[in-house]
C-alpha cells in the first residue's frame, strides 16, 4: 500500500505525462520530459512505473478516461428531462472552448488510445460507458415524456457519442467548438419533443 507522499508522487507523474501528451503528442513525449515536469528522477518514474513508458501511458489513458467523465459531472449523471440535457450541452461545449486543444477525450481518441491494444481497450470501455449512460438517459427522458418515445435509445446514444467525439476531433483541428456545438444540437433536436 502506497503511503500518502507516495500516491501523490505518483499522481503528479501521471498529471504530468498526461499534460506533456496533450502538448507535444504521446510519439514525442519521453521519460526525461516527465521527470522534468513532474520533478522526479528516472529511479522514482521506474519505481512507481516499473513497465516504463507503456505502462505510464496506460495510466495517462486510465487517467484521461477518468477526466472524461468527471468533466461532464454532475450533468452527465443528472440526464432526465429536456431542461437537464440543454444543461449538459450548454457545460460541455463550454468546457471543451476553454480547454481548446487540451481535451482529455481528444488525447485517448487521437493519440494515447491508439498506442498500445491496452490503451484502446480504456478508450473503447469509456466510448461504451458513454453511451450506456446516454442510452440510460435517453429512456428516463422518453419515460417522463420529453424525449420521442419511439426513437431507438441505443441508437440516438451511439449518435451522441459520434458528435461529441467528432466536434472534440474537429476542434483539436481548427481551434473552434462550432462544429461540436451544432453536433450536438442536431443531435438533442432529434431527441428531445418541444416543451
Amino acid at each position: 500500500m502506497p503511503t500518502k507522499k507516495g500516491a501523490a508522487t505518483r499522481r503528479r507523474i501521471i498529471e504530468a505525462a498526461a499534460a506533456e501528451v496533450r502538448e507535444r503528442g504521446t510519439n514525442v513525449v519521453t521519460l526525461d520530459d516527465v521527470g522534468r515536469r513532474s520533478r522526479t528522477g528516472k529511479s522514482q518514474l521506474f519505481h512507481y512505473f516499473p513497465g516504463g513508458r507503456e505502462q505510464l501511458l496506460l495510466e495517462v489513458a486510465e487517467h484521461e478516461a477518468d477526466s472524461v467523465f468527471g468533466d461532464q459531472q454532475p450533468y452527465l449523471s443528472e440526464l432526465n428531462s429536456r431542461a437537464s440535457w440543454l444543461v449538459w450541452r450548454d457545460a460541455i461545449v463550454e468546457r471543451h472552448r476553454d480547454q481548446g486543444l487540451n481535451c482529455p477525450l481528444a488525447v485517448l481518441i487521437a493519440d494515447v488510445g491508439r498506442h498500445s491494444p491496452a490503451a484502446q481497450a480504456v478508450t473503447a470501455q469509456l466510448i461504451r460507458q458513454l453511451q450506456q449512460c446516454f442510452r440510460d438517459a435517453i429512456q428516463v427522458t422518453q419515460a417522463a415524456g420529453e424525449a420521442y418515445p419511439t426513437l431507438d435509445a441505443d441508437r440516438a446514444a451511439a449518435a451522441i457519442v459520434a458528435a461529441f467525439q467528432g466536434g472534440v476531433c474537429v476542434l483539436i483541428a481548427t481551434g473552434s467548438a462550432d462544429h461540436l456545438e451544432a453536433g450536438l444540437d442536431f443531435c438533442l433536436d432529434h431527441l428531445l419533443l418541444s416543451p
